[in-house]
């Protein structure tokens, strides 16, 4: 044990008594390091801030069906229970499904036809930007919506919803308290988000049926089980969303998603990581090829002292670690310094950029756990490239040595 720190010294101080040779295999290697560090870093920074807008965005989760159909409550229920599925709501027909908002200011009128659309506990869209409506009276207007009837968060509107009955025009008034307003990239159209139990009114009163809920005035409707020709539907993730698609289309259903986005982005993802393997392959073969040829002509070059540090009574196996010292020397100060460089390379590049991108994302960025795991990686490849070299220091003859003395 005592030959072996002897031998980790003697090997660290010979490594800096030949500083202007350690200095260049240092620069060696961090000229081979830092571009992989970099080219890695651009391709987990935009990789990565391209999922993380798509996982955040919840439109990116929305599957939208195309056209009506015919939903009873169990396809609801059975749909609801699927894996993958995080939300999921009845939608009533379109054409029923809006109101005329009413809006004075200073006595000045303004009124604004608005799609309705449910919403409910679990909805992704409005839990990101928005605030649920707890009452049946409760909206969330889009910005759109608001900045025509110029209305904010906390004040009260008023919704209308008229119908034609045997020619005679009717209509009912229910007063609206504003939660909420989404913004811009949330929903860009004229929209107002509503608990089902008001959309469901609104197109019982325009087929000429009451709301005992509401008050207001119609036929009785028939107490058969109600069917919905529409769906609001959002997945878990992003890597639910074909999944979902496809098992919707099994049931003949026309349904539109974003999973093309997707996976454009899974696409980018696996041709940067193949590119990024390859060129790490050709640097890595090249570098390697050269660190081991370097310590194997120090060590042809101090065969004679390493012979002679034999004779004085090291054994074979301390011996061993002359070059290996050296080598992880080597590899530890070569990912320092290319480490050092790549995060001036990142400061730089992120600044670049930074104009393009929100708070925090980034171009070029990698964790503490990436740049340990290079140095453990290029520590291992230094330890590998050393192994011949080391095997040509056991096997020197000190009777050579004295031959030659």
């Amino acid at each position: 044990m005592h030959g072996l720190k002897t031998i980790v010294r003697l090997s660290l101080r010979d490594y800096s008594h030949e500083r202007l040779l350690s200095a260049c295999t240092i620069l060696g290697l961090a000229a081979v390091l830092a571009p992989l560090l970099v080219l890695f870093g651009v391709k987990s920074g935009i990789i990565n801030t391209m999922v993380d807008r798509l996982v955040q965005d919840p439109r990116n989760l929305e599957i939208s069906p195309v056209g009506s159909g015919r939903y009873d409550q169990d396809w609801f229920t059975a749909a609801g229970n699927r894996p993958g599925v995080a939300f999921i709501i009845p939608q009533t027909r379109s054409i029923a499904a809006n109101m005329i908002l009413y809006h004075s200011i200073k006595g000045k009128p303004r009124t604004l036809a608005v799609d309705l659309i449910p919403t409910g506990t679990g909805d992704p869209l409005i839990e990101k930007w928005g605030q649920l409506p707890a009452e049946n009276n409760a909206i969330v207007l889009s910005a759109s919506v608001a900045r025509k009837l110029k209305v904010s968060a906390g004040q009260k509107i008023e919704g209308r919803v008229g119908r034609s009955v045997q020619g005679r025009k009717e209509q009912v008034a229910i007063e609206l308290k504003v939660i909420s307003i989404l913004p811009i990239e949330a929903y860009p159209r004229d929209a107002a988000f509503v608990r089902l139990t008001l959309l469901e009114a609104t197109e019982d009163y325009r087929d000429g049926f009451s709301s005992r809920i509401f008050g207001w005035p119609g036929k009785s409707r028939p107490s058969r089980p109600k069917e919905y020709p529409s769906f609001r539907l959002y997945a878990q993730s992003i890597y639910d969303v074909a999944a979902l698609r496809d098992w919707l289309t099994a049931q003949e259903l026309e349904i539109y998603t974003r999973v093309a986005e997707i996976e454009v982005i899974q696409s980018l993802d696996r041709s940067f990581s193949l590119i990024f393997r390859l060129i790490s392959f050709v640097a890595i073969c090249g570098y390697f090829a050269s660190m081991a040829s370097n310590i194997l002509a120090n060590v042809n070059r101090k065969s004679r002292h390493l012979g002679i540090t034999r004779l004085i009574g090291f054994s074979t196996r301390s011996m061993m670690w002359y070059p290996v010292v050296q080598s992880i020397t080597t590899a530890v100060l070569g990912t320092t310094l290319a480490a050092c460089l790549y995060f001036a390379s990142q400061i730089t590049i992120n600044s670049l950029f930074a104009q393009y991108l929100a708070e925090g994302e980034y171009v070029c960025r990698l964790s503490l756990p990436h740049l340990m795991m290079a140095l453990i990686l290029t520590v291992l490849l230094s330890i590998l490239a050393s192994g011949y070299a080391a095997f040509r220091v056991a096997k020197i003859e000190p009777s050579k040595v004295i031959r030659d003395v």
